[in-house]
């Protein structure tokens, strides 16, 4: 009886001294060419915290299996909406793979940006995520401690992060920045009752802030 012969292995079958491809280097069968390369986007710096009146700005380099820089292709400042991902502004890379992408904000707020490529021939589609872009205005602000319940519901404490405001809805979230430093903190109390005051800082977020006690403070709402 005749026992079929079993297939051999691409390694078996090839010549001593030649090495087969690995499955990420392999020729493409159906074009004949290399299939797209991995692609990094390398952040170099950001302006992600700006006044409404400014603009913010990221910079970066587009590479390659790591090391090659692509040059003139497009990279896209992009925010996340209730839709998903929606673009703000792009540019364009220059000849080292390096880019500025620029936008202006038309008024305040905070959302999730992140940068994305969309790829294209020989190289793969890249995103990075930065974080949120925070377009403010400046507020006066002062802080208040000690215990008691908190108009929105449950009891202030040393710990407790927040911020009082007179007109916004309960659980409304803040981005709050002073002397370079930001926090993100929903509304729990109502006040400040002083002419020309916007919020009241708990303790817990006047030391987040290292905010001196009263004053201006920069805030997305």
């Amino acid at each position: 009886m005749l026992v079929p012969a079993t297939p051999l292995s691409a390694a078996r079958l090839a010549p001593v001294g030649i090495a087969v491809p690995a499955a990420a280097d392999a020729v493409s069968p159906a074009t004949g060419s290399a299939p797209p390369s991995r692609t990094e986007i390398e952040l170099r710096g950001d302006q992600l915290n700006v006044l409404a009146d400014h603009r913010a700005s990221v910079t970066g380099t587009l590479l390659q299996a790591r090391t090659a820089p692509l040059a003139g292709r497009l990279v896209a400042l992009q925010a996340a909406g209730r839709w998903g991902w929606h673009t703000l502004a792009r540019a364009r890379t220059g000849a080292r793979g390096r880019f500025r992408v620029s936008y202006a904000p038309p008024g305040i707020g905070s959302r999730a940006v992140r940068l994305l490529f969309a790829g294209a021939a020989g190289a793969l589609a890249s995103e990075r995520g930065l974080g949120r872009l925070n377009s403010y205005r400046v507020v006066e602000a002062s802080w208040y401690g000690g215990g008691g319940s908190l108009a929105c519901g449950g009891t202030l404490t040393s710990a407790t992060l927040g911020v009082a405001s007179k007109t916004l809805p309960c659980g409304t979230l803040v981005t709050l920045r002073y002397a370079g430093r930001t926090v993100r903190v929903p509304v729990v109390d109502r006040g400040p009752y002083v002419e020309g005051r916007e919020f009241d800082l708990t303790e817990a977020t006047k030391e987040a802030l290292g905010f001196a006690g009263v004053g201006e403070v920069w805030s997305t709402s």
